[in-house]
């Protein structure tokens, strides 16, 4: 096989295993089409997504259903004015060793995970903001002057809410330069309500199956 054969065959097999992704996730989440095709990109590509929209539309349910199809591990921090760094990237702790010893050992916060949701970001104050940058830039957090990687595929997701801006912290510069892209998740349309309405008033709740790993999907 050519290298030019190589790379078609490569190409036709990421176009299936993309497009199956998306209609797995397409059976639990009914319209936004370009939102899902917006956030499976941004893994791909390793960026972040930041998600702006009012409560109730399905954000933590695309995150979860894309941990769901891919087999990665899904974590959520919903984010307030006395949310501390350290809840998030997480702190060392006194142990006792079995010798009767006591020792520093680093207890890993919700940022050890392959997807990130992050809720309401703009409600928790600069310092916890600043806490991500070197997560979502460098894919590791340092602590106690010690460096520890995130598992990879690592996808932050942070939704925030416009519509009440009082006890909120605008994101700065140099945390809205570290999302891929922004995407403005809108109320669906009638048709989509009626689907929705059926789907959630089944029997069984409609639930995606893991299509590939993914680490294939990168």
């Amino acid at each position: 096989m050519s290298e030019n054969e190589a790379v078609k065959e490569s190409l036709a097999q990421f176009r299936t295993d993309f497009n199956n992704l998306k209609e797995e996730i397409g059976k639990v989440i009914v319209g936004h089409e370009e939102i899902v095709k917006g956030t499976i990109t941004a893994l791909i590509a390793g960026g972040h997504i930041l998600l702006e929209g009012v409560p109730g539309l399905g954000k933590t349910l695309l995150v979860r259903t894309l941990s769901d199809a891919l087999h990665l591990h899904f974590q959520r921090v919903h984010f307030t004015p006395d949310l501390m760094p350290a809840d998030l990237v997480g702190t060392n702790v006194v142990v006792e060793t079995p010798e009767g010893k006591r020792t520093f050992e680093f207890q890993k916060g919700p940022l050890f995970a392959n997807i990130v949701l992050t809720d309401e970001i703009n409600r928790a104050t600069p310092k916890t903001q600043s806490a991500l940058l070197e997560s979502m830039q460098e894919h590791s957090v340092t602590v106690g002057g010690n460096t520890y990687q995130l598992p990879q595929p690592f996808l932050v997701l942070a939704t925030q809410n416009p519509l009440e801006m009082e006890g909120t912290y605008p994101l700065p510069e140099a945390q809205l330069d570290r999302f891929f892209q922004k995407l403005l998740v809108t109320f669906p349309s009638s048709e989509e309500l009626a689907v929705i309405l059926d789907k959630t008033t089944e029997v069984e709740t409609p639930k995606a199956q893991p299509v590939l790993k993914g680490e294939r999907v990168l």
